[in-house]
C-alpha cells in the first residue's frame, strides 16, 4: 500500500522535461554512477543534506557528490560562488540543494536563486503539494502541482530609481517564454494522469502582461484535447486554496503569484519541512524543497524536518532513471510519518533530524 502510494504521490514523470536525445546534455554518469551537484545551502542546509547523504550512501545508491559550499549570508563571495555551482550543473547536468538566505535590505546582494536559474535557463519550478498519511491537517484531498515561471515576471530583476523617492520595477512577460511554461504544464498533466490546468493571472488589472500569459496558456492549452484549461485570478485563487483546495489540479503561474501559492499550500498540509520540489530546463535539472524556506531560526539545533529533502532527492533518482532506490527511500519515509513514533518537532514529535534520519534507516533494513 505505501509501495503504491509513494508512486503516486511523488512520480514526477521519470526524466521529466530535462531529457534531450543529445547526449552531450546527459547527466555526468561514470561506470555505472552518477555525479551530482550538492548545494547544502542555509540555515539547515547543512543538516538535512546530510540526512539525505546519509540514507544515500546507506542504500548504496550509485551517486557521487560534487559539494559546491554556496551561502547566500555572505555577501562578499556569494556571487563568485554560485559562478562554481553554476559550473558545476553545466558539468553533472543534475543538482540537488538546499535553500539559501536572500536578504530584504537594499544594500544586500540580488537573489543568488534568480541569478542561478538565469545563468542555467532553468524556467520551470515545480513543487507537489500533497497530503501525506500521518499529517493531521484541517484540509483533506489536497493534490496540486504547482508550476510557476522562473526566470522573468516580478523576477526580472530589473529595477532603477528614475529620482530619489520614485523606484521602477520592471515585469517582464514574454509570449515565448509563456508559451514554454505553458506547454510544460500542459506536457506534465498529460505524462501523469492529471485532467485540469489552471492559469493563475491579475490580468483584471495588468491587462497586457497578465493578459498575454493568460491567453498564451489558453492557447497552448487547445492542443490537449483531454486536459481541460481554465484560469484563475491569483486574489481568488488565494481564497480558494484555504477554502476548498481540492479543486485545484495542476496551477501554472508566473513567478510571483507561484511563490504565494506554494507558500498557502504548503501551509495546508503540514509545512516547509514535507513539499519535495523541482526545478528544470532543457540541459538541467535541479532538485529542493518545494517552498523555500531557511531555517536560519533553528540552525544546528537537530531539529530540521529532512523530509522534504529526501523527497526531492527521490524526485531526482528517478529522474535518473533510478527508480527502485527513490521507491525504497520514499517507501521507508512515508512509512515512518504514518507509523507517527518518530516524528520531528514541525509535524507533531519530539524527534530529532538525525533520530527522524535513522527512523528512515530502520526501515529500509526491515525492507
Amino acid at each position: 500500500m505505501v509501495g503504491q502510494l509513494s508512486r503516486n504521490v511523488f512520480n514526477n514523470s521519470r526524466r521529466f522535461m530535462a531529457t534531450v536525445s543529445n547526449e552531450a546534455f546527459a547527466p555526468k554518469k561514470y561506470g555505472g554512477r552518477y555525479t551530482v551537484t550538492l548545494i547544502p545551502g542555509d540555515g539547515i542546509g547543512e543538516e538535512i543534506s546530510k540526512s539525505v547523504v546519509d540514507i544515500f550512501k546507506a542504500e548504496n545508491v550509485p551517486i557521487d557528490w560534487e559539494t559546491i559550499n554556496v551561502s547566500g549570508l555572505d555577501d562578499a563571495s556569494s556571487q563568485i560562488a554560485v559562478k562554481d555551482a553554476v559550473q558545476s550543473l553545466k558539468r553533472n547536468k543534475v543538482g540537488l540543494k538546499g535553500i539559501w538566505y536572500t536578504p530584504t535590505s537594499s544594500s544586500g546582494h540580488g537573489s543568488l536563486n534568480v541569478a542561478l536559474v538565469k545563468q542555467l535557463d532553468i524556467y520551470a519550478s515545480l513543487a507537489h503539494i500533497k497530503n501525506i498519511p500521518g499529517i493531521k491537517t484541517r484540509l483533506d484531498n489536497i493534490d496540486i502541482i504547482l508550476i510557476r515561471e522562473s526566470t522573468e515576471a516580478e523576477y526580472s530583476g530589473l529595477e532603477h530609481q528614475s529620482v530619489p523617492g520614485v523606484v521602477e520595477s520592471l515585469k517582464i512577460v514574454t509570449k515565448y517564454k509563456s508559451e514554454r511554461i505553458a506547454k510544460f504544464a500542459f506536457d506534465y498533466a498529460s505524462k501523469n494522469n492529471r485532467k485540469n490546468v489552471t492559469a493563475i493571472h491579475k490580468a483584471n488589472i495588468m491587462k497586457l502582461a497578465d493578459g498575454l500569459f493568460r491567453q498564451t496558456v489558453k492557447e497552448v492549452g487547445q492542443g490537449y484535447e483531454n486536459i481541460n484549461v481554465n484560469d484563475m485570478i491569483v486574489d481568488n485563487a488565494s481564497m480558494q486554496a484555504v477554502s476548498r483546495p481540492e479543486q485545484f489540479d495542476v496551477l501554472v503561474t508566473p513567478n510571483l503569484y507561484g511563490s504565494i501559492l506554494s507558500n498557502i499550500a504548503t501551509g495546508l498540509v503540514g509545512g516547509p519541512g514535507l513539499v519535495p520540489g523541482a526545478n528544470y530546463g532543457a540541459e538541467h535539472a535541479v532538485f529542493e524543497p518545494g517552498c523555500r524556506h531557511v531555517g536560519l531560526s533553528i540552525k544546528g539545533q537537530n531539529i530540521a524536518n529532512p523530509t522534504a529533502l529526501i523527497l526531492s532527492s527521490t524526485m531526482m533518482l528517478n529522474h535518473l532513471g533510478l527508480s527502485e532506490y527513490a521507491d525504497r527511500i520514499s517507501n521507508a519515509t512515508y512509512e515512518v510519518i504514518k507509523d507517527g513514533k518518530v516524528l520531528t518537532h514541525d509535524i507533531g514529535g519530539n524527534a530529532t533530524t538525525e533520530q527522524f534520519t535513522k527512523a528512515i534507516l530502520e526501515k529500509l533494513k526491515s525492507y
